[in-house]
């Protein structure tokens, strides 16, 4: 990539997120989690879905909601929520292949968990998931930067600040986003594919793939970023990336 390409992501922040949340994350140079806007109730900011026997099971964390309330705002109404969401994850995934080998790692981040506002919590999780899979990104918060009016006029200007030359979007923004705002300031719009992801071992069939990260890390262990779609094998066998990181 050349030094004044610069590819960034704008995104609320999600709790544990499914793959293609750190797919898009290994894509750009720099991901922007989008927390200074409304909090949205029964949405991923505050849960995710991990595989059992029975099929599909939520784990919620529980928050403080009201009218306006922003991401960022957005408090834990009970600190006993870390423990019980560890012993869930251990019950259901303790027989996955590789459970044991993070073990530690997730035992010691859901137990050690003392922040109290759901923002730092998903950065905490995504962050050591970024390390896990070895994803060198850049991530910060939108407000480091500061918001303006406008849903695409806002993002083009967190663009602007970031020094981006190119926006990487998830495709259900194609409904709002104005593409021509980023073409007047020469900001390339490309849209994230989240389709036909290849399938790993996976407990408790039929498979799924809208799970949070945790299962595909318990499954496939070392060999997680391999089902991102950001790699590829050579001829060689050596790993290399769709969009020219090593991640």
């Amino acid at each position: 990539m050349e030094s004044n390409k610069k590819k960034v992501a704008i995104v609320q922040s999600n709790y544990i997120p499914w793959k293609g949340y750190f797919d898009i994350i290994a894509a750009v140079d720099e991901f922007i989690l989008y927390d200074e806007v409304q909090y949205t109730k029964n949405d991923w900011r505050n849960r995710n879905l991990i595989k059992t026997p029975q099929g599909l099971k939520w784990l919620s964390i529980p928050v403080y909601h009201s009218l306006n309330q922003k991401i960022c705002e957005t408090k834990i109404s009970d600190r006993t929520w870390a423990k019980k969401h560890w012993l869930t994850i251990t019950q259901f995934y303790k027989k996955s292949c590789h459970f044991n080998d993070y073990k530690n790692i997730f035992e010691e981040l859901y137990l050690g968990e003392q922040q109290n506002y759901l923002s730092l919590i998903n950065h905490s999780f995504i962050t050591a998931v970024c390390r896990l899979l070895e994803i060198k990104t850049k991530i910060v918060f939108s407000s480091e930067y500061g918001l303006i009016e406008g849903k695409t006029e806002r993002l083009v200007d967190l663009c602007k600040k970031a020094g981006a030359s190119e926006y990487v979007s998830g495709p259900s923004a194609q409904g709002y986003i104005e593409g021509k705002l980023f073409k007047q300031d020469n900001i390339k719009l490309t849209w994230m594919d989240y389709t036909d992801y290849p399938e790993y071992r996976q407990l408790y069939p039929p498979f799924k793939h809208g799970v949070s990260i945790l299962d595909l890390i318990f499954n496939e262990g070392p060999s997680a970023f391999k089902y991102l779609k950001n790699y590829i094998k050579n001829d060689t066998d050596q790993v290399i990336t769709l969009w020219g990181h090593r991640v």
